[in-house]
Protein backbone atom coordinates (compact mmCIF):
# COMPACT_ATOMS: atom_id res chain seq x y z
CA UNK A 1 0.00 0.00 0.00
CA UNK A 2 1.31 3.46 -0.92
CA UNK A 3 -0.35 5.23 2.02
CA UNK A 4 1.47 6.13 5.24
CA UNK A 5 0.51 3.82 8.09
CA UNK A 6 -1.24 6.48 10.19
CA UNK A 7 -4.59 4.69 10.51
CA UNK A 8 -5.80 1.25 11.54
CA UNK A 9 -8.48 0.86 8.89
CA UNK A 10 -11.37 -1.58 9.23
CA UNK A 11 -11.70 -4.20 6.46
CA UNK A 12 -14.52 -2.66 4.44
CA UNK A 13 -14.74 -0.47 1.32
CA UNK A 14 -17.84 1.65 0.88
CA UNK A 15 -19.29 2.51 -2.52
CA UNK A 16 -22.15 4.87 -1.65
CA UNK A 17 -24.46 6.01 1.09
CA UNK A 18 -28.06 7.09 1.55
CA UNK A 19 -29.43 8.71 4.67
CA UNK A 20 -28.03 6.95 7.74
CA UNK A 21 -26.81 3.95 5.75
CA UNK A 22 -23.61 3.08 3.89
CA UNK A 23 -23.22 0.31 1.29
CA UNK A 24 -20.05 -1.62 0.55
CA UNK A 25 -18.74 -2.88 -2.78
CA UNK A 26 -20.86 -6.02 -2.48
CA UNK A 27 -24.04 -4.09 -1.75
CA UNK A 28 -24.13 -4.95 1.97
CA UNK A 29 -25.88 -2.28 4.03
CA UNK A 30 -24.45 -0.76 7.22
CA UNK A 31 -26.22 1.47 9.72
CA UNK A 32 -23.79 4.34 10.20
CA UNK A 33 -23.66 5.32 13.88
CA UNK A 34 -20.36 7.17 13.63
CA UNK A 35 -21.07 9.59 10.72
CA UNK A 36 -17.45 10.09 9.72
CA UNK A 37 -16.66 10.93 13.37
CA UNK A 38 -19.52 13.40 13.90
CA UNK A 39 -19.10 14.93 10.44
CA UNK A 40 -22.00 13.76 8.26
CA UNK A 41 -24.64 15.80 10.11
CA UNK A 42 -27.29 15.32 7.42
CA UNK A 43 -26.32 11.75 6.62
CA UNK A 44 -25.21 10.58 3.19
CA UNK A 45 -26.32 11.87 -0.21
CA UNK A 46 -28.59 14.50 1.34
CA UNK A 47 -30.42 15.95 -1.66
CA UNK A 48 -30.32 19.64 -0.73
CA UNK A 49 -26.68 19.45 0.34
CA UNK A 50 -25.66 17.56 -2.80
CA UNK A 51 -27.48 20.04 -5.01
CA UNK A 52 -25.85 23.01 -3.28
CA UNK A 53 -22.38 21.51 -3.71
CA UNK A 54 -22.96 20.73 -7.39
CA UNK A 55 -24.46 24.15 -8.08
CA UNK A 56 -21.60 25.98 -6.40
CA UNK A 57 -18.97 23.77 -8.05
CA UNK A 58 -20.37 24.73 -11.46
CA UNK A 59 -19.94 28.42 -10.63
CA UNK A 60 -17.00 29.09 -8.35
CA UNK A 61 -14.90 26.83 -6.11
CA UNK A 62 -12.25 29.12 -4.73
CA UNK A 63 -11.24 32.77 -4.83
CA UNK A 64 -8.88 33.04 -1.80
CA UNK A 65 -9.37 35.60 0.93
CA UNK A 66 -7.93 38.44 -1.11
CA UNK A 67 -11.46 39.46 -2.07
CA UNK A 68 -14.84 39.98 -0.46
CA UNK A 69 -16.70 36.75 0.15
CA UNK A 70 -20.52 36.93 0.43
CA UNK A 71 -20.73 33.20 1.20
CA UNK A 72 -18.61 33.70 4.32
CA UNK A 73 -20.64 36.73 5.33
CA UNK A 74 -23.95 34.87 5.16
CA UNK A 75 -22.59 31.85 7.02
CA UNK A 76 -21.08 34.06 9.70
CA UNK A 77 -24.47 35.70 10.27
CA UNK A 78 -26.11 32.29 10.68
CA UNK A 79 -23.51 31.18 13.23
CA UNK A 80 -23.51 34.43 15.17
CA UNK A 81 -27.28 34.29 15.52
CA UNK A 82 -26.69 31.33 17.87
CA UNK A 83 -23.80 32.93 19.80
CA UNK A 84 -24.51 34.47 23.20
CA UNK A 85 -23.24 37.95 22.33
CA UNK A 86 -21.94 40.04 19.42
CA UNK A 87 -18.93 38.46 17.78
CA UNK A 88 -16.79 37.88 14.74
CA UNK A 89 -16.02 34.70 12.79
CA UNK A 90 -12.84 33.38 11.19
CA UNK A 91 -13.07 30.43 8.76
CA UNK A 92 -10.48 27.70 8.28
CA UNK A 93 -10.50 24.04 7.22
CA UNK A 94 -10.49 21.78 10.30
CA UNK A 95 -10.82 21.52 14.04
CA UNK A 96 -7.07 21.54 14.56
CA UNK A 97 -6.81 24.75 12.53
CA UNK A 98 -9.66 26.29 14.50
CA UNK A 99 -7.93 25.51 17.79
CA UNK A 100 -4.60 26.80 16.47
CA UNK A 101 -6.34 30.06 15.58
CA UNK A 102 -7.90 30.23 19.04
CA UNK A 103 -4.50 29.73 20.70
CA UNK A 104 -3.00 32.48 18.57
CA UNK A 105 -5.92 34.81 19.27
CA UNK A 106 -5.50 34.32 23.03
CA UNK A 107 -1.83 35.24 22.85
CA UNK A 108 -2.37 38.18 20.51
CA UNK A 109 -5.16 39.57 22.70
CA UNK A 110 -2.95 39.84 25.77
CA UNK A 111 0.15 40.89 23.83
CA UNK A 112 -1.79 43.84 22.39
CA UNK A 113 -2.76 44.80 25.94
CA UNK A 114 0.86 44.78 27.03
CA UNK A 115 0.32 41.82 29.38
CA UNK A 116 2.71 38.87 29.61
CA UNK A 117 -0.09 36.32 29.69
CA UNK A 118 0.16 33.39 27.33
CA UNK A 119 -0.31 30.15 29.28
CA UNK A 120 -3.48 28.15 28.67
CA UNK A 121 -4.97 25.61 31.06
CA UNK A 122 -6.34 22.49 29.35
CA UNK A 123 -7.44 19.11 30.72
CA UNK A 124 -6.27 15.52 30.90
CA UNK A 125 -7.97 13.28 28.30
CA UNK A 126 -8.74 16.30 26.13
CA UNK A 127 -8.30 16.33 22.37
CA UNK A 128 -7.75 19.52 20.40
CA UNK A 129 -6.05 18.34 17.21
CA UNK A 130 -2.90 16.89 15.65
CA UNK A 131 -0.97 20.00 14.64
CA UNK A 132 1.87 20.87 17.01
CA UNK A 133 0.10 23.68 18.85
CA UNK A 134 -3.19 21.80 19.14
CA UNK A 135 -1.30 18.64 20.12
CA UNK A 136 0.51 20.56 22.86
CA UNK A 137 -2.88 21.66 24.16
CA UNK A 138 -4.07 18.04 24.09
CA UNK A 139 -3.30 16.47 27.47
CA UNK A 140 -2.81 12.85 26.40
CA UNK A 141 0.72 11.48 26.78
CA UNK A 142 0.14 8.63 24.32
CA UNK A 143 -0.47 11.18 21.56
CA UNK A 144 2.62 13.20 22.51
CA UNK A 145 5.03 10.28 22.19
CA UNK A 146 7.62 10.87 19.49
CA UNK A 147 6.76 14.52 18.94
CA UNK A 148 8.59 16.06 21.89
CA UNK A 149 9.50 18.72 22.73
CA UNK A 150 6.00 20.10 22.68
CA UNK A 151 5.25 23.81 22.64
CA UNK A 152 5.51 25.57 25.97
CA UNK A 153 2.53 27.45 27.36
CA UNK A 154 0.08 24.73 28.39
CA UNK A 155 -0.79 23.48 31.88
CA UNK A 156 -2.91 20.36 32.37
CA UNK A 157 -5.68 20.14 34.97
CA UNK A 158 -7.97 17.25 35.92
CA UNK A 159 -11.27 17.33 34.04
CA UNK A 160 -14.28 18.30 36.15
CA UNK A 161 -11.99 19.05 39.14
CA UNK A 162 -12.10 22.77 39.90
CA UNK A 163 -9.46 22.65 42.62
CA UNK A 164 -6.94 21.25 40.15
CA UNK A 165 -7.55 24.32 37.98
CA UNK A 166 -7.02 26.76 40.82
CA UNK A 167 -3.63 25.21 41.57
CA UNK A 168 -2.43 26.00 38.04
CA UNK A 169 -3.31 29.71 37.96
CA UNK A 170 -0.17 31.82 37.47
CA UNK A 171 0.47 35.48 36.60
CA UNK A 172 1.10 34.27 33.01
CA UNK A 173 -2.19 32.38 32.75
CA UNK A 174 -4.25 33.75 29.87
CA UNK A 175 -7.08 31.31 29.22
CA UNK A 176 -8.87 28.07 30.02
CA UNK A 177 -9.63 25.75 27.09
CA UNK A 178 -12.04 22.84 27.50
CA UNK A 179 -14.59 20.58 25.82
CA UNK A 180 -18.11 20.40 27.29
CA UNK A 181 -17.96 16.68 26.50
CA UNK A 182 -14.56 15.11 25.86
CA UNK A 183 -15.09 13.07 22.70
CA UNK A 184 -11.78 11.32 22.06
CA UNK A 185 -11.23 11.13 25.81
CA UNK A 186 -14.18 8.79 26.30
CA UNK A 187 -17.42 10.87 26.16
CA UNK A 188 -16.68 12.52 29.51
CA UNK A 189 -19.18 15.28 30.30
CA UNK A 190 -18.33 18.22 32.53
CA UNK A 191 -20.77 18.95 35.34
CA UNK A 192 -22.84 22.12 35.37
CA UNK A 193 -21.28 23.14 38.69
CA UNK A 194 -17.74 22.78 37.33
CA UNK A 195 -18.52 24.74 34.17
CA UNK A 196 -20.14 27.56 36.16
CA UNK A 197 -17.09 27.80 38.40
CA UNK A 198 -14.79 27.96 35.37
CA UNK A 199 -16.94 30.67 33.82
CA UNK A 200 -16.88 32.71 37.04
CA UNK A 201 -13.14 32.17 37.51
CA UNK A 202 -12.44 33.55 34.05
CA UNK A 203 -14.50 36.64 34.85
CA UNK A 204 -12.77 37.13 38.19
CA UNK A 205 -9.20 36.62 36.93
CA UNK A 206 -9.62 38.29 33.55
CA UNK A 207 -8.98 35.02 31.70
CA UNK A 208 -10.38 34.12 28.31
CA UNK A 209 -12.82 31.20 28.37
CA UNK A 210 -12.34 29.07 25.25
CA UNK A 211 -14.69 26.17 24.48
CA UNK A 212 -13.74 23.55 21.91
CA UNK A 213 -17.03 22.76 20.15
CA UNK A 214 -15.37 20.90 17.28
CA UNK A 215 -17.22 17.67 18.08
CA UNK A 216 -20.09 18.95 20.23
CA UNK A 217 -21.10 21.94 18.11
CA UNK A 218 -23.66 22.37 15.32
CA UNK A 219 -26.47 20.46 16.97
CA UNK A 220 -24.66 17.31 18.10
CA UNK A 221 -25.92 17.51 21.73
CA UNK A 222 -29.43 18.82 21.05
CA UNK A 223 -28.48 22.49 21.26
CA UNK A 224 -26.78 24.30 18.40
CA UNK A 225 -23.77 24.85 20.67
CA UNK A 226 -23.20 22.52 23.62
CA UNK A 227 -22.34 25.39 25.97
CA UNK A 228 -25.95 26.59 25.54
CA UNK A 229 -27.11 23.80 27.86
CA UNK A 230 -25.51 25.85 30.63
CA UNK A 231 -25.35 29.50 31.69
CA UNK A 232 -21.93 30.13 30.12
CA UNK A 233 -20.39 33.09 28.33
CA UNK A 234 -17.32 31.90 26.42
CA UNK A 235 -15.05 34.45 24.80
CA UNK A 236 -14.08 32.04 22.00
CA UNK A 237 -15.54 28.81 20.60
CA UNK A 238 -14.09 26.56 17.91
CA UNK A 239 -16.06 24.57 15.33
CA UNK A 240 -15.46 22.02 12.55
CA UNK A 241 -16.56 18.40 11.96
CA UNK A 242 -20.35 18.64 11.50
CA UNK A 243 -20.19 22.22 10.25
CA UNK A 244 -19.82 21.21 6.60
CA UNK A 245 -21.70 17.91 6.55
CA UNK A 246 -18.67 16.24 4.96
CA UNK A 247 -17.04 19.20 3.23
CA UNK A 248 -13.96 20.35 5.20
CA UNK A 249 -14.55 23.60 7.06
CA UNK A 250 -13.65 24.95 10.49
CA UNK A 251 -14.34 28.20 12.29
CA UNK A 252 -13.73 30.17 15.42
CA UNK A 253 -16.25 32.58 16.87
CA UNK A 254 -14.95 35.21 19.25
CA UNK A 255 -16.56 37.95 21.29
CA UNK A 256 -16.10 41.20 19.35
CA UNK A 257 -13.75 42.77 21.90
CA UNK A 258 -11.49 39.71 21.69
CA UNK A 259 -11.77 39.20 17.93
CA UNK A 260 -10.40 42.71 17.35
CA UNK A 261 -6.93 41.42 18.31
CA UNK A 262 -6.75 39.82 14.86
CA UNK A 263 -5.86 42.48 12.29
CA UNK A 264 -5.06 42.16 8.57
CA UNK A 265 -2.02 39.91 8.20
CA UNK A 266 -2.03 38.57 11.75
CA UNK A 267 -3.68 35.30 10.76
CA UNK A 268 -5.02 33.70 7.60
CA UNK A 269 -5.92 30.63 5.57
CA UNK A 270 -5.62 30.03 1.84
CA UNK A 271 -8.59 27.69 1.56
CA UNK A 272 -10.53 28.74 4.66
CA UNK A 273 -14.16 29.63 3.99
CA UNK A 274 -14.07 29.18 0.23
CA UNK A 275 -17.38 29.43 -1.67
CA UNK A 276 -17.85 25.64 -1.93
CA UNK A 277 -17.32 24.98 1.79
CA UNK A 278 -19.51 27.88 2.86
CA UNK A 279 -22.31 26.96 0.46
CA UNK A 280 -22.35 23.43 1.88
CA UNK A 281 -22.17 24.69 5.45
CA UNK A 282 -25.10 27.06 4.94
CA UNK A 283 -27.31 24.12 3.99
CA UNK A 284 -26.09 22.14 7.00
CA UNK A 285 -26.56 24.97 9.49
CA UNK A 286 -30.07 25.86 8.33
CA UNK A 287 -31.17 22.20 8.40
CA UNK A 288 -29.59 21.49 11.77
CA UNK A 289 -31.47 24.40 13.34
CA UNK A 290 -34.68 22.60 12.37
CA UNK A 291 -33.42 19.24 13.69
CA UNK A 292 -32.57 20.22 17.27
CA UNK A 293 -35.80 18.98 18.85
CA UNK A 294 -35.45 15.67 17.02
CA UNK A 295 -31.81 15.29 18.11
CA UNK A 296 -32.84 15.74 21.73
CA UNK A 297 -35.82 13.38 21.43
CA UNK A 298 -34.01 10.60 19.54
CA UNK A 299 -30.93 11.05 21.69
CA UNK A 300 -33.01 10.51 24.84
CA UNK A 301 -34.55 7.39 23.30
CA UNK A 302 -31.13 6.03 22.29
CA UNK A 303 -29.59 6.78 25.68
CA UNK A 304 -32.46 5.02 27.47
CA UNK A 305 -32.01 2.03 25.17
CA UNK A 306 -28.30 1.85 25.95
CA UNK A 307 -29.05 1.98 29.68
CA UNK A 308 -31.60 -0.82 29.25
CA UNK A 309 -28.88 -3.05 27.79
CA UNK A 310 -27.30 -2.90 31.26
CA UNK A 311 -23.80 -3.75 30.08
CA UNK A 312 -21.92 -0.62 31.12
CA UNK A 313 -22.02 3.05 32.00
CA UNK A 314 -23.85 5.26 29.50
CA UNK A 315 -22.45 8.76 28.98
CA UNK A 316 -23.09 11.87 26.92
CA UNK A 317 -26.17 13.70 25.65
CA UNK A 318 -28.06 14.23 22.42
CA UNK A 319 -26.53 12.16 19.65
CA UNK A 320 -23.07 12.13 21.24
CA UNK A 321 -23.18 9.02 23.42
CA UNK A 322 -20.77 6.50 24.85
CA UNK A 323 -21.18 3.05 26.36
CA UNK A 324 -18.32 2.28 28.74
CA UNK A 325 -17.68 -1.45 29.14
CA UNK A 326 -15.13 -3.18 31.35
CA UNK A 327 -12.81 -4.27 28.54
CA UNK A 328 -11.22 -3.15 25.28
CA UNK A 329 -14.15 -2.56 22.94
CA UNK A 330 -12.35 -3.05 19.63
CA UNK A 331 -13.69 -6.61 19.36
CA UNK A 332 -17.23 -5.24 19.69
CA UNK A 333 -16.51 -2.78 16.86
CA UNK A 334 -15.43 -5.65 14.61
CA UNK A 335 -18.45 -7.80 15.48
CA UNK A 336 -20.72 -4.82 14.89
CA UNK A 337 -19.13 -4.35 11.47
CA UNK A 338 -19.95 -7.98 10.63
CA UNK A 339 -23.52 -7.35 11.76
CA UNK A 340 -23.92 -4.24 9.61
CA UNK A 341 -23.43 -1.63 12.32
CA UNK A 342 -20.74 1.06 12.34
CA UNK A 343 -19.58 2.22 15.78
CA UNK A 344 -16.26 3.44 17.13
CA UNK A 345 -14.08 2.51 20.10
CA UNK A 346 -12.50 5.42 21.98
CA UNK A 347 -10.48 5.57 25.20
CA UNK A 348 -10.08 1.77 24.77
CA UNK A 349 -13.26 0.83 26.64
CA UNK A 350 -15.91 3.25 25.37
CA UNK A 351 -18.17 2.42 22.43
CA UNK A 352 -18.86 5.80 20.84
CA UNK A 353 -22.06 6.64 18.96
CA UNK A 354 -22.12 9.76 16.77
CA UNK A 355 -24.86 9.10 14.21
CA UNK A 356 -26.16 11.55 11.62
CA UNK A 357 -28.49 14.10 13.20
CA UNK A 358 -31.31 12.90 10.93
CA UNK A 359 -31.48 9.59 12.84
CA UNK A 360 -35.06 8.49 13.58
CA UNK A 361 -36.32 6.50 16.57
CA UNK A 362 -36.86 3.51 14.30
CA UNK A 363 -33.25 3.65 13.12
CA UNK A 364 -32.10 4.13 16.71
CA UNK A 365 -33.98 0.96 17.68
CA UNK A 366 -32.30 -0.91 14.82
CA UNK A 367 -28.92 0.31 16.09
CA UNK A 368 -29.72 -0.88 19.61
CA UNK A 369 -30.76 -4.33 18.33
CA UNK A 370 -27.57 -4.66 16.26
CA UNK A 371 -25.40 -3.45 19.14
CA UNK A 372 -27.01 -5.92 21.55
CA UNK A 373 -26.29 -8.69 19.05
CA UNK A 374 -22.69 -7.50 18.73
CA UNK A 375 -22.19 -7.37 22.50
Amino acid sequence: MDLMETYKRLPVRFSYGKGVYLFDQNGKRYLDMIAGIAVNSLGHAHQELSEAICKQASKLLHISNLYENPWQEELARELLSEFWTSGKVFFCNSGAEANEAAIKLVRKYFKDRGENRYRIITFHNSFHGRTLGALSATAQERLHSGFEPLLDGFDYATFDDFESVLKLIKPETAAILLEIIQGEGGINEASAEFLKKINDLCDKEGLLFVIDEVQTGVGRTGKFFAYSHFDLQPHIITLAKGLGGGVPIGAIIAKSSVASAFSPGSHGSTFGGNPLACSASLVVVKNVKRLLDSVEKVGTYLKSGLEYLNVGKVKGRGLMLGLEIDKDCQDVVLRALENGLLVNCTAKGVIRLLPPLILSEGEAKEALDLLKKSL
